[in-house]
């Protein structure tokens, strides 16, 4: 073994002992929310576990595991809505911004990404889910970013937690991925080819090899970079595959011109690489609510089934339960009878309890939340409407804020590093200017969630609207409306409501609305003084010649 192929061990080793007690809170969540994933963090590796296996048995309640579902396709909604572009691309130089060239560029660079995440080969989509399901129930998520095999685009793959180990920088910037996985025979030989050990070879050789391997990917800065080198030193991030299993071997070598793995922890505490969700927030609630399932469907079957109280005296030895049945000696000559049933308890306060937790869970995967808006909406104003997401958007923006700076910009970095080196069809042109000033971008995001954040303007401003409005209905004096910029504001409260740009009109068009409406406006005034004008006429009097 190598002294590199011994140190990434032994790298490995130590963080796993680093993540020890977060694997046994994983563990716990997930065998009563995702029991799936039961065993993914501790027990045997993944080369040795069998699949299909029933892993159920300590789930009694399903509110959590519907919660956490529910978390993944809102977060999704909020901040990555399948149906729109939910970012732009900008420069950062404000001179460059105002270059219509350039705007266009970024734009059209925005829509390309967009086109190419969604197609059907990256299956961003369902990864992204379950990436979100992961930070729901584990706090931690992680997507990995490549380019198929082929072809050009991109390729997404979450990443289970269980096969993950994270390492920060000094920013606390998680730099630093170790995964391991597991892989049978053929499979690591298409990945790997000549590679791959000879051992490997002959067992994919066998038709009933079911036998898997496991695999180490180390991704770390590279401490030899060399900018503008050429192979894999002039590439700023390394990466090393290992076999673990048999003779330790480097199975490829190579490097990234950007880190490849989009990491995002949910809430951090000081002093800890990884993070904590809302299962863990939440985990004595989950299994209460799964003890309160437990007893009430005990509960439940001795109501439905009873257990029998009888007086011992050899008369009852023949008692039938079976519908119909007559059993005599059940009671005494004058009526009373022998035979009760054990009392069950309040099934009623049962259920009470079992909804405080259940309303505990929901809060803390933000189900609650996201029903505000759906309650009355019919008889909310607009004004409600936008004070309504204004809360809300309160309440999420640390979340939101978390994932799009952690999660979502380094996503779209390696995006665009890959399909620059890629150079797909369709790829817009870099203008010349921005070769020459080697322009930074900034990302913005435009998503359901980042319009929540920007609502308060447009509540401050229809608040304030309604109440110059009210004051000179009251009292006929029009003089607050002139305060207000309704040219200027409207535009925004639009884009703010996420109202589509091509169903609003361009500001030729409303200048050419307002040219028709004066013009309609002065010929109605024409009408309507013609009898005046005509009646005035014929009082004149008459000049002869």
């Amino acid at each position: 073994m190598t002294d590199k192929v011994e140190f990434y061990v032994q790298r490995l080793a130590a963080a796993k002992t680093v993540r020890s007690n977060w694997d046994a809170q994983w563990e716990e969540a997930a065998a009563r929310i995702l029991p799936a994933h039961r065993d993914s963090f501790f027990g045997q590796n993944q080369a040795q576990r069998t699949e299909g296996q029933k892993k159920t048995e300590q789930q009694f309640d399903s509110t959590a595991a519907f919660a956490a579902q529910r978390f993944s396709s809102v977060i999704e909604s909020l901040i990555v809505p399948q149906g729109s572009i939910w970012h732009l691309l900008k420069p950062v130089d404000p001179v460059l911004r105002k270059n219509r060239q350039v705007r266009e560029y970024f734009d059209a660079l925005s829509e390309v990404l967009w086109s190419y995440r969604y197609r059907p080969v990256g299956n961003f989509v369902g990864n992204s889910q379950q990436a979100f399901l992961g930070l729901g129930v584990y706090g931690n998520c992680a997507l990995y970013i490549d380019a198929p095999e082929g072809q050009k685009g991109l390729r997404y793959r979450n990443i289970h937690l269980g096969e993950a180990y994270f390492i920060e920088n000094h920013a606390n910037v998680v730099d630093t991925v170790y995964r391991v996985f597991a892989r049978d025979a053929r499979q690591l030989i298409q990945a790997f080819g000549d590679a791959v050990p000879q051992d490997v070879v002959e067992q994919a050789k066998l038709a009933t090899s079911n036998r898997k391997y496991q695999v180490l990917h180390v991704v770390h800065p590279r401490e030899d970079y060399m900018p503008g080198g050429i192979g894999a030193s002039g590439k700023p991030f390394l990466s090393c595959y290992i076999l673990l299993d048999g003779e330790k071997k480097i199975l490829r070598e190579g490097g990234y011109n950007s880190f490849p793995y989009a990491v995002s922890r949910y809430t951090q505490s000081s002093g800890e690489t990884y993070g904590r969700g809302p299962a863990q927030w939440v985990l004595p609630a989950i299994k209460v609510l799964n003890e309160e399932k437990k007893t009430m469907l005990k509960q439940g079957h001795r109501i439905s089934d009873p257990v029998l109280l009888m007086h011992d005296d050899d008369q009852l030895g023949n008692f039938s339960m079976k519908p119909g049945a007559k059993n005599s000696g059940s009671v005494t000559a004058d009526g009373k009878l022998l035979v009760h049933t054990l009392p069950t308890g309040n099934l009623a306060m049962n259920e009470k309890m079992m909804e405080i937790e259940q309303a505990v869970i929901k809060d803390a995967f933000l189900i609650s939340l996201f029903e505000i808006l759906v309650e009355d909406r019919k008889e909310m104003t607009a004004t409600e409407v936008l004070q309504r997401a204004q809360e809300k958007g309160m309440l999420l923006a640390p979340t939101a804020g978390r994932i799009e700076a952690e999660f979502l910009g380094p996503m779209i970095e390696r995006e665009i590093d890959l399909l620059m080196q890629q150079n797909p069809r369709g790829m817009p042109r870099v203008p010349p200017i921005l070769q020459q000033m080697e322009a930074e971008f900034k990302i913005e995001y435009d998503s359901p969630m980042s319009r929540m954040k920007r609502s308060e303007k447009a509540s401050g401003f229809l608040r304030s609207l309604n109440t110059a409005a009210e004051y000179t209905r009251l009292t006929g004096d029009p003089r607050p409306l002139d305060w207000f910029a309704i040219d200027r504001a409207f535009p925004e409260i639009q884009d703010i409501q996420g109202a589509p740009t091509l169903w609003t009109s361009t500001q030729e068009e409303v200048d050419a609305i307002r040219e028709q409406r004066s013009q309609a406006q002065q010929i109605q005034q024409i009408t309507d003084a013609a009898p005046a004008l005509a009646s005035i006429t014929k009082q004149l009097p008459t000049q002869g010649p």
